[in-house]
């Protein structure tokens, strides 16, 4: 087995005396589509936002690619080659989609120049334009993104995501508020983008991940609960009392 490429060693996050997470150790394989799943309450988002470094963990380590990661600032993650795609949608409503996907893509790769306008960079604009062919938004490119439907305001920030080329790309409920329709645009977007990176999945849905996922981790109340293929999930006695039950 190759080394992961991300590992999350002990990691205990306390709210003052609240523990969201306890003692959680899992590590993720280079190329492969996992989903992190739980009932309400599990302690996923609070895991997302540790291993995406929103906040340091209270106790425990985090490695990406071999490297101690911990407490780095979360501006660092996009140098390294991880990205995030937040619950919330994160764009830029009063830019077009292209704008946004531009912008993103300056802030990330272009040299500060005093004496050169970005906005004429070719190979931003081109890159732009490419990651939007790529998420499918090709067709509203000039669209302000406040005019987009939901679902194409989250593919929009999966695009501006995609402008640092991560090797790892994290996503939190990706679906989250989504018509139907939309989710299985955006849930074959995902196992598109899993053919060429690393993708972790934040997800309450475990129907919807069942699916498409390569491998699920299970949390409950905080705690570590169980690992596996989706069969192996399935069939796992502990998730189906804790988990199942409640869908």
């Amino acid at each position: 087995m190759s080394t992961p490429i991300l590992e999350v060693e002990g990691i205990t996050q306390r709210f003052g005396g609240f523990r969201a997470l306890n003692d959680i150790n899992v590590s993720f394989q280079p190329g492969k589509l996992t989903a992190i799943i739980g009932p309400n309450g599990a302690g996923k988002s609070t895991f997302f936002n540790v291993v995406s470094g929103a906040f340091p963990p209270s106790e425990g380590r985090i490695r990406y690619q071999g490297r101690d990661i911990t407490g780095m600032p979360q501006h660092e993650f996009a140098r390294i080659g991880i990205a995030k795609s937040f619950q919330i949608t994160n764009v830029f409503k009063q830019l077009s989609a292209h704008e946004n996907v531009r912008v993103a893509a300056q802030m990330r790769r272009a040299r500060f120049s005093l004496w050169r306008n970005r906005a004429d960079l070719p190979e931003l604009i081109e890159l732009a334009d490419h990651l939007l062919e790529r998420v499918g938004l090709s067709a509203v490119r000039n669209r302000p993104a406040a005019d987009l439907a939901h679902g194409q305001q989250r593919a929009l920030e999966i695009a501006m995501a995609l402008s640092c080329d991560p090797t790892l790309l994290l996503m939190d409920e990706p679906t989250a508020g989504m018509s139907p329709q939309e989710t299985t645009v955006m849930m074959s977007l995902i196992t598109s983008l899993a053919q060429e990176r690393t993708v972790i999945l934040v997800e309450h849905k475990m129907k919807l991940v069942m699916g498409i996922c390569e491998r699920l981790i299970v949390l409950h109340h905080g705690e570590f609960l169980a690992e596996g293929t989706p069969d192996e999930i399935r069939n796992n006695s502990e998730v189906k009392r804790v988990y199942l039950g409640q869908n």
